[in-house]
């Protein structure tokens, strides 16, 4: 079929909704480092792999998990203290930040070839407002993020925003994400869903959650849009 963009003779114009941390820039690993030392500030102390376990989840989602693993409770004021200061530790010890392999030239390829995408993140505004300038991303791309919506990742809310936001239906979206919550979301939107492993899951996890496919990073996934039909 001759195709114009991404669109097809049938009128279908397929978008790419991706995720933001530890699938376009390296930052997983300092939320980790963040959320580990603010709720160790604030006397809930935690050992970082189940952090890593969580990282995607709203941060009110994962400060109450946290909360349900210690066996304490948690009020509403201390969880948004706490998730205050992961913002303010995150920024200090990621003043800047670094494009995952192959993020920067994926998202210029989309650019330039016309094929819809957008970025739903659980992270909110100005925490992520430096991974957007790194990647080059420009004012009109459709960014969505935590504080535009009622729920965050595992509900669906977050994407389902992003795909009204680009105007094109919830059967021609894929989500690419690097985490389980990514993938449910996803499930949970009706979208088909990519995963890549650059946010430290593993393979079996991603495909266990409902990857389509599973690829080692953007980069790798630039050179395998063929598979998922574009190209």
């Amino acid at each position: 079929m001759a195709r114009i963009g991404w669109a097809t003779q049938t009128g279908a114009m397929r978008a790419l909704i991706f995720d933001l941390d530890g699938t376009l820039v390296d930052t997983v690993y300092g939320h980790v480092f963040a959320w580990q030392q603010a709720l160790g500030e604030a006397g809930w102390p935690i050992e970082g792999w189940q952090i890593h376990r969580r990282i995607g989840m709203s941060g009110g989602l994962f400060t109450r998990a946290v909360a349900r693993a210690s066996g304490r409770e948690l009020t509403d004021d201390e969880a948004e203290a706490i998730q205050r200061r992961h913002g303010e530790i995150f920024r200090s010890i990621l003043p800047s930040r670094t494009p995952l392999p192959g993020a920067v030239e994926l998202l210029a390829w989309l650019r330039d070839n016309d094929v819809v995408h957008g970025i739903a993140t659980s992270g909110r505004h100005p925490e992520i407002d430096e991974s957007l300038r790194v990647l080059g991303v420009p004012a009109r791309t459709v960014v969505v993020d935590r504080g535009d919506v009622l729920r965050a990742k595992p509900e669906p809310d977050l994407f389902l925003a992003c795909q009204e936001r680009l105007g094109v239906e919830i059967a021609d979206c894929y989500v690419v994400g690097d985490a389980v919550w990514d993938l449910l979301a996803a499930r949970r939107a009706g979208m088909l869903s990519v995963g890549l492993l650059s946010g430290g899951y593993g393979e079996d996890e991603l495909t266990a959650a409902g990857a389509f496919r599973v690829y080692r990073n953007a980069a790798e996934l630039l050179t395998s849009l063929d598979e998922l039909g574009i190209g």
